[in-house]
């Protein structure tokens, strides 16, 4: 016993861990509030720019939406002058007779476009003259009729002449296509964007082949397109859409920009470090704070315009969007910093009030469950220790973390040495490494398992050698508990003697079956060996057709006991040096029957009687004694039938040579699904092809020795 004063120190520096452990936890609280509050702002942002993405989406959609339709109404003007089934027909005469001066149908056609330019807003802010088609005519914006090979037939005023990219635009179009220019600058330096629409021949389908013509639009769109990026109703003040395209390695604005410089007058390398423009024309519908053609921060949306290279990009600075949102989460963190300080100060106060009240008591309480906890476990100990197996638990990483007096004696070392030591440090590195795959095995399944192996102890023998023992273990997964981590209770039985024993009686079986067989080869020399070989080629099926090592074994001795019943045949049937008789065969078949019931009182580990009263059953159900088919019969007797058959046939009698293994093969396959199991079959012939059967059993086919009488 300890000295009281001795036990309350103890009990102090036990407490001491606790109360570190307590400040730390309160350290740790206060920094995962602080956390907190700054995860709590982030997700705040997030939530931010997400209702931002949202917003912006809706107007760069409805933006989209009005360029769209801008366009729409563009070709709608132009389709109504190319289905006038008039213009048509006059488009066709004026191809027939080009060159015949001035015709009553270009006049016409003349008028036509002209009035029309004028309604849809295809003519330049200054109005032109009309002129002929074939005069070179000078102007910003209009509308066009081409013929086929797309020269000019007659124009609105000021439209501009068909050169450069206005006319390589025409050129370039698809046949039977409607088409829309890029952006570029007019005659007038304004821009301008071209539309075409091809003109059919009078009732025919719209094929290339069809095609007469077309008509080209040119429109100037500083007073009609770039309106329709300005938002209406909007109150954010650097809000801005515009339009975007590539040019080579630099990004172009195609749209007047807020600083006040013009369409396209700017551009700016695409590589410009997260330049908000190339983020657009790379990531249409996409969303991101990027740096605009201002180098400013800002938030941007894009949509791709259909039809032509551009990207409609809506933007607006971080400082405006994020501006209230950002004041707003800069006050809640400040409150909530202030709350975590109040809170710690409020637990630091009751946490050093506390411990130094019960620091003692906790000590005192800490001591009573430690000597609880010894005294139970020195109960537990004087259990198991009288126990005559060994028990152990292992840790995940099969480290020794409780053991009983056997496991102690067997490891060789003292309890305070055995604990916590690697199990391959104990019983060597191949055991160990084995032992702790069976550990993990139980773990993941979280299941008993259970394993039957041999160890080799040094020292064991009689004689002081190593001695090989054998043991049954099984293995218990144990959940986790709050004071200990998963481990694996391992209760390892040895059963070295009852091996022995078994191993003893299996030598005594076949000694006796042995013995019994060479009563029946000393009454039939001409069959001698024929049971042993049944025996070994039924082995050889059981194996091959990967059954249980008991199957094997019980078609083996099945195979070795089957002509047992031939001590009762005349031994001269069984001497006989020609072909028997049916009465005889029947004679022979009956004896088999007769084995079973001569071996049907001896306790063999499988189902010996009934395998051989079963062998003469065919497959189909046509065999003998009758009324059993398929898998109705045994496997074991499917298997020594097999083997049986095979042996007859390539065994050499005193009255034939043996058969050659190609003809048996051919027969048994012949008979598969019918005499006998097609997998037995199968399993026979893959052993004699590709497990060196042939060479193992040529000795079969040796002829018969010479009858005595």
């Amino acid at each position: 016993m300890s000295e009281p004063g001795a036990e309350a120190d103890k009990s102090q520096r036990r407490a001491l861990p606790r109360m570190i452990i307590t400040g730390l936890v309160i350290a740790v609280a206060a920094i995962a509030g602080v956390f907190a509050v700054f995860q709590f702002t982030e997700n705040e942002r997030e939530r931010e720019l997400k209702r931002w993405q949202l917003r912006l989406g809706i107007v760069a959609d409805s933006r989209l939406a009005d360029i769209q339709n801008w366009m729409s109404d563009q070709f709608k003007e132009l389709a109504d002058i190319a289905e006038n089934e008039s213009v048509q027909l006059y488009i066709s005469i004026l191809d027939e007779t080009s060159g015949a001066g001035e015709q009553a149908e270009a006049t016409y056609l003349r008028n036509l476009v002209t009035v029309v330019a004028e309604r849809a807003g295809f003519r330049p802010e200054v109005a032109a003259a009309a002129v002929r088609a074939n005069v070179e005519q000078s102007g910003t914006a209009g509308i066009a009729l081409l013929d086929q090979t797309g020269k000019l037939i007659v124009g609105s005023p000021a439209m501009p002449p068909m050169a450069g990219k206005l006319a390589a635009f025409a050129q370039s179009a698809e046949k039977a296509k409607r088409a829309v220019s890029d952006i570029f600058i007019g005659a007038a330096g304004t821009p301008v964007v071209a539309f075409l629409v091809p003109v059919f021949d009078v009732q025919e389908d719209q094929t290339a082949e069809a095609q007469i013509g077309a008509v080209l639009g040119v429109k100037e769109v500083n007073g009609s397109l770039y309106p329709l990026l300005k938002q209406p109703g909007s109150v954010d003040e650097t809000a801005e859409a515009l339009l975007v395209r590539h040019s080579g390695a630099s990004v172009e604005y195609l749209s007047p920009l807020a600083d006040g410089t013009a369409p396209l007058k700017l551009r700016l390398a695409a590589d410009t470090p997260l330049l908000a423009a190339h983020f657009a024309l790379r990531t249409p519908g996409g969303f991101a704070r990027r740096r605009d053609y201002r180098d400013v921060a800002v938030l941007v949306t894009a949509r791709a315009v259909p039809q032509v290279p551009w990207a409609l990009l809506y933007k607006i600075d971080v400082a405006e969007a994020l501006a209230e949102s950002e004041s707003r989460l800069k006050q809640l963190v400040v409150a909530f910093l202030l709350i975590i300080v109040v809170v710690l100060i409020g637990m630091a106060a009751l946490w050093y009030y506390g411990t130094s009240r019960r620091a003692t008591e906790a000590a005192s309480r800490f001591e009573q469950l430690a000597k609880r906890f010894e005294n139970q476990r020195d109960f537990m100990h004087l259990v198991t220790d009288t126990q005559p197996n060994s028990i152990v638990i292992y840790n995940a990483q099969g480290n020794y973390r409780w053991f009983n007096k056997v496991a102690i004696e067997l490891s060789g070392l003292d309890r305070e040495s055995l604990h916590n030591k690697p199990v391959s440090s104990v019983i060597g590195p191949v055991e160990g490494k084995r032992l702790i795959g069976w550990i993990q095995e139980c773990l993941e399944k979280f299941e008993p398992v259970s394993h039957t192996h041999t160890i080799t102890h040094q020292g064991g023998g009689a004689d002081g050698r190593e001695e090989e023992r054998v043991y049954s273990s099984d293995l218990i997964p144990l959940p986790a508990t709050e004071d200990e981590a998963v481990g694996v209770l391992v209760v390892s039985q040895d059963i070295t003697d009852s091996v022995r024993e078994r191993m003893r009686r299996e030598r005594i079986m076949r000694q006796l079956v042995s013995t019994l067989v060479s009563v029946v080869d000393r009454r039939d020399p001409f069959s001698a060996n024929h049971s042993v070989r049944v025996g070994m080629v039924s082995r050889a099926i059981a194996t091959e057709m990967d059954l249980e090592p008991e199957i094997g074994e019980a078609a083996e001795i099945a195979g070795n006991l089957m002509n047992l019943g031939k001590i009762a045949v005349p031994e001269q049937v069984l001497t006989k040096a020609e072909a028997l008789s049916e009465e005889e065969i029947l004679l022979i078949r009956e004896s088999i029957l007769a084995s079973a019931d001569l071996v049907s009182d001896i306790e063999f580990d499988g189902p010996i009687a009934e395998t051989i009263r079963q062998l003469q059953e065919n497959f189909d159900g046509s065999g003998m004694p009758g009324g059993l088919e398929g898998e109705e019969i045994l496997l074991t007797a499917r298997v020594v039938s097999v083997a049986n058959a095979f042996v007859a046939m390539v065994s050499a009698r005193a009255y034939r040579p043996g058969m050659a293994f190609d003809r048996a093969i051919d027969i048994l396959l012949e008979e598969a699904g019918k005499a006998f199991d097609r997998r037995a079959v199968s399993a026979l012939v893959n052993f004699l092809e590709n497990r060196g059967g042939r060479d193992a059993w040529k000795s079969f086919g040796a002829p018969a020795p010479p009858s005595s009488s």
